[in-house]
Parts: structure tokens; C-alpha cells; sequence
């Protein structure tokens, strides 16, 4: 008799409609070229974009489209670097 494997079977989460619009928004936020732009191309991008994603997906309240745009205007700016950060390893005795 052939030995029964336990078969796992993974479950796929399905994205939550607030997780689906993050995605989208960084998506777009890479593809448009938003990164880098000046300020005021950035707020106008934002204010169309923001407006598209709450028709997109009108089951967001508007504390999830405000952390939405928080969280793209967080994406958008350049990486921060480490204060106070030794980088040598000729510090390290």
C-alpha cells in the first residue's frame, strides 16, 4: 500500500481593497515617473491619482485614502541615509 502524503494545501489571502489600491499606487508611482519630480508636478500627480483610486475603489473610507497618500508621499521621497552610522570596519576593534 502506497504511503498517503499530508497534503498541505497553501490558502491564497486575497488582498484586502485597501492592499489592491497601496499596490496600484506604487505601481503608478513607479511607472509615471513621480519620483524625482518637483513638488508641485508631485501634489498635482497626487490629487488626479488620489481621485482616480477613490473612484476605483469606493469601499475606502477617507482615512484609508489619507493614509494612502501619506504612504505615497513617503514612497516618493529619496531614501534616507543613516545619521550617526559608522560605515568602516576599521572603527570596529
Amino acid at each position: 500500500m502506497a504511503k498517503q502524503r499530508n497534503r498541505r494545501f497553501h490558502e491564497v489571502a486575497t488582498p484586502t481593497p485597501f492592499e489592491e489600491a497601496r499596490d496600484e499606487l506604487f505601481r503608478q508611482i513607479m511607472q509615471c515617473g513621480v519620483i524625482g519630480a518637483d513638488g508641485e508636478h508631485q501634489d498635482e500627480w497626487f490629487h488626479e491619482t488620489m481621485a482616480y483610486l477613490s473612484d476605483r475603489y469606493p469601499e475606502l473610507a477617507s482615512p484609508q485614502l489619507i493614509e494612502l497618500r501619506t504612504l505615497g508621499d513617503r514612497f516618493v521621497q529619496p531614501p534616507k541615509r543613516g545619521e550617526g552610522v559608522e560605515t568602516s570596519s576599521a572603527t570596529a576593534a
